[in-house]
Parts: C-alpha cells; sequence; structure tokens
C-alpha cells in the first residue's frame, strides 16, 4: 500500500467540536484529543493537505513514551483551513451557513475517505475543531452518524476577543467581513452605535449564535450536545466525562489524570477590563435577549435591576442528550437523511 493510500472506506462516528469563533473551542479540543482513541488534524494538514500519511504517522507516535509530547507541541491540533481549502472549496469561509442542500455526492464520498486516512492505530475516533458558521446539515448529510459538540461562551467575551485578534475581518466593515449582508435591523443597530465594531462584533456572534440554533433544530439530540465554556473551564474533569459518554468514548484514567493537569482556567473577565465603558454599554445592550437566552447575567446597566447572579459569577448550562430535550428548539426534531 502506497503511504497516501487510504486505508479504510469511511471514518468511524467523528466528533466535531463547533462554535462561533473566540468560545474555548481550542483549549476544548485539544483536552479532549487527549483520549487515546481520539485522532485529529495535525498541523501537517495544513502544510502538507494531500500528504494525509504524515498525520497517521503523528497519531501512532503520539503515545510513545518521551516524544509524545514534543508532537503535540510540534503538530498541534485545530482547524488547519488550508486542509479544508485543498479538498473542499468554500468550506472554510461561505457567507453563510453550509445546509444538507449544499453536499453534492462526489464530495460526500471523498471527504468519507479522506478523514478515513487521517486515523491510524488505536486512535481511530478522529475529533474535529471547526468555527464559524455550525455546518452541521452539511456535514451530518456526509457524516449521518457524527456528534456535535457545540461550546458556547459569553458573547461579551467573544466580543472583547474578536476585537483582539488579527484575522477578524470587521475592521473592513460589513461589506467586506465575510458573513454575509447585514440585515436591515442589523444595519440599522449598527448605524445607530455610531459603526462602533464592538456592535459589529455582537451583531456577528448573534448571526452565529441564531445559525447554531437554527441547524441544531435539525438534527436528533443523541447526536448534539451544547455546554458553556464556563462550566468547562470550571471543571474541565467533570464535563469531559460527560463528553466521553455522549460520544461513546471508554472512561479512562490516564485520560482524567492528564485533563486535571491541563492550566484551563477562565478569561472571560478580559471584557470588563479591555472593553471602554461605553463599549460595553453598547455591547450588552446589543446582545442581552441572546445572553439572557443562553442564562447568562446582564449588568444592572442594561437589565434595568439587579444582577441575577452577580456580574462576576456564571452559571452553567450543560445540555445532556439523556437528561435533558434539546436546547433552543421551537418545535419537534426534524431529522437528516440517515437520522431515521
Amino acid at each position: 500500500m502506497r503511504r497516501d493510500a487510504v486505508p479504510c472506506a469511511t471514518v468511524d462516528r467523528p466528533i466535531f467540536v463547533i462554535g462561533s469563533g473566540r468560545c474555548g473551542s481550542t483549549i476544548f479540543h485539544q483536552a479532549l484529543s487527549h483520549h487515546p482513541h481520539v485522532g485529529f488534524l495535525t498541523s501537517t494538514c495544513a502544510s502538507h493537505p494531500t500528504s494525509l500519511w504524515r498525520n497517521r504517522l503523528v497519531m501512532r507516535s503520539l503515545d510513545a513514551p518521551l516524544v509524545g509530547g514534543y508532537l503535540r507541541r510540534r503538530f498541534p491540533a485545530n482547524e488547519h483551513w488550508a486542509f479544508w481549502n485543498q479538498h473542499l472549496r468554500g468550506f472554510s469561509r461561505p457567507c453563510r451557513d453550509l445546509l444538507a442542500e449544499d453536499v453534492r455526492p462526489a464530495e460526500a464520498s471523498r471527504m468519507r475517505r479522506l478523514l478515513s486516512g487521517l486515523v491510524a492505530g488505536r486512535r481511530r475516533r478522529l475529533s474535529i475543531k471547526l468555527t464559524g458558521w455550525p455546518r452541521i446539515g452539511f456535514l451530518a448529510r456526509i457524516f449521518p452518524d457524527a456528534y456535535f459538540i457545540h461550546l458556547v461562551r459569553d458573547g461579551r467575551a467573544v466580543v472583547n476577543s474578536l476585537l483582539n485578534v488579527e484575522f477578524w475581518q470587521g475592521w473592513a466593515g460589513p461589506t467586506h467581513w465575510g458573513w454575509g449582508d447585514l440585515t436591515a435591523a442589523e444595519e440599522e443597530e449598527w448605524l445607530r452605535s455610531g459603526k462602533s465594531f464592538a456592535v459589529l462584533a455582537a451583531i456577528q456572534w448573534k448571526r452565529h449564535m441564531d445559525a447554531f440554533a437554527a441547524a441544531s433544530n435539525r438534527i436528533l439530540p443523541s447526536r448534539y450536545m451544547e455546554l458553556q465554556y464556563e462550566g468547562f473551564v470550571a471543571d474541565p474533569s467533570a464535563v469531559l466525562s460527560r463528553v466521553l459518554q455522549f460520544c461513546q468514548l471508554e472512561p479512562n484514567a490516564k485520560f482524567q489524570a492528564r485533563v486535571a493537569s491541563l492550566p484551563i482556567e477562565s478569561k472571560n473577565y478580559k471584557w470588563r477590563e479591555e472593553l471602554t465603558q461605553q463599549q460595553q454599554l453598547l455591547v450588552e445592550n446589543s446582545l442581552r435577549d441572546h445572553l439572557l437566552r443562553y442564562g447568562y447575567d446582564v449588568s444592572t446597566a442594561t437589565a434595568g435591576g439587579e444582577a441575577r447572579n452577580g456580574p462576576h459569577r456564571w452559571r452553567q448550562r450543560l445540555i445532556w442528550p439523556s437528561l435533558h430535550p434539546p436546547v433552543l428548539r421551537a418545535g419537534p426534531c426534524t431529522p437528516l437523511p440517515g437520522h431515521s
């Protein structure tokens, strides 16, 4: 067999870690990748997107004594958009969410084989981190046995983080930000704010969260899990124990010990320190309904009264399919093809 040949026909129950971006999905995905049965895209997928054998080689070597830690640092897990740009045109930066109807048959067959070529050894369960649009419908059409884990983070922290990263395109204005045209209501909100970039980032977060709510309505609750960044950083081991059960991954003592040793801490305090008072007011006014919907407190400045749990306390909301109904569902679930 050629070393870049795909060893099997499809990947087994892939796990997609998804979120709006700047939501804590990186640290969550990296923590999950320490499970001995979980594979992932290394940086070799970005540097050599057609040489899948390189990723398999790293997967086989991750648990080797002495070299495992070096390999994780040298070839870190991430989205690695260059891989997707090579194999799936338009996947990385569409102007709207990608739906089941956008999948072409040749793409589906090719992606099943490609992803199966990324795993090796014991690490047969591929975990993939993706941010921005949900892409749930699109991916579930290709991988009907996939699991989706949606990381939600306080929108104010997301806004502040977007303003701090070099790749946010909102500085060019909404005609070039990459997320499609503003609706009339969104444009009115942005103009009313004096074209505040903080408000534009808030509109982006709301748009993504609305897309996640809509997409989650079209997948079975047994395939979709939503959890909050704040709950994860407060107790990573407990949250990941539930995640393993949700994804049908075996508990592992070494995995739990490794997770307990990771330096995971909340960075949500930064938005209060780095946004001006005026920006905080504008952002909270913009996000208030969405923040309340996801269980976050709002300040007295925008809530008109005392915040429910105080300004610095966060309430974890972990959606666990076997215990709770799906979150933000307006009506009964409409399964995608292959989910009956």
